[in-house]
């Protein structure tokens, strides 16, 4: 027992001396970060997803928009005229009525919206008009596609949504923005409140709670930007003086979108 106990003590000192990571050993010539604070780091703030950034092995920043209007998104932009069991109405009484969410002026997060300012963003035109929540159907959002090397695994961690107010809205004085909310913030609200739901409007029983539907990715959304060098929307990449600019920047988002599904799809290939 002696003997054992004084070959433990001297296997200690050593590892002491040498200073190995006895509970983690890696060589660091294959991953330099093995022993710094990087393969522990995790977004805690945005992202609803446990990503080491140590194990990110590939990142595009991509921003999106949903139309809610389009006849896939009909789910989430409520029932009947009013459109008051839908999504933007669920994220107003959120911030509003239950106090649940904050909201802020920019996508840095560094300016907060009082709730005065809020509702005035989200009721009242360029021009002071009044607007109903039917008018509201652009849904932004930002989005990191990520290859998480650990789990072998293509992800969509979405960082946060933007409420749009449409130009037409807007008394054609531009599209404003009303207000920035952190995803994170957005999904451990609504799946604590089943009431909110995406509705299926084909079978009653299987209306899915905001979290779960986009989890699910169950919408149709458009690429508006991605990481680039001018830091700029797709459609100011366009040539303006192009016959249909358009047409054109829809097609170029489209090419994009292809590229990550090949890039999804071609993983795998030898």
């Amino acid at each position: 027992m002696k003997l054992k106990n004084y070959f433990s003590l001297c296997l200690v000192i050593c590892a002491l001396i040498l200073g190995s990571d006895v509970f983690g050993q890696a060589a660091t010539s294959v991953n330099p970060s093995n022993s710094g604070d990087r393969r522990f780091k995790v977004d805690t703030v945005f992202s609803v997803l446990p990503i080491r950034e140590d194990d990110i092995l590939f990142q595009i920043s991509v921003w999106r928009r949903i139309d809610l209007r389009e006849k896939y998104n009909h789910p989430l932009y409520g029932s009947g005229d009013t459109k008051n069991d839908g999504i933007f109405n669920n994220i107003y009484k959120s911030i509003v009525e239950d106090n649940a969410l904050e909201v802020f002026a920019d996508e840095s997060f560094t300016q907060p919206l009082s709730i005065a300012e809020f509702q005035n963003n989200f009721w009242i035109a360029a021009n002071g008009d009044s607007i109903f929540v039917k008018q509201l159907y652009y849904l932004d959002f930002k989005e990191d596609f990520i290859f998480d090397k650990h789990h072998s695994q293509i992800k969509f961690d979405v960082k946060y949504l933007e409420l749009v107010m449409p130009s037409p809205t807007n008394a054609n004085a531009g599209q404003k923005t009303i207000g920035y909310i952190r995803y994170k913030d957005f999904y451990n609200h609504f799946k604590d409140h089943p009431e909110a739901k995406w509705l299926n409007f084909q079978n009653d029983s299987k209306s899915l709670t905001y979290d779960q539907a986009f989890d699910l990715r169950l919408f149709r959304s458009v690429v508006r930007k991605y990481t680039n060098s001018d830091d700029a929307l797709i459609a100011d990449l366009v040539d303006p003086d192009h016959p249909n600019p358009d047409l054109v920047a829809f097609l170029n988002a489209l090419e994009f979108e292809y590229k990550l599904l090949d890039m999804e799809n071609s993983l795998w290939e030898w």
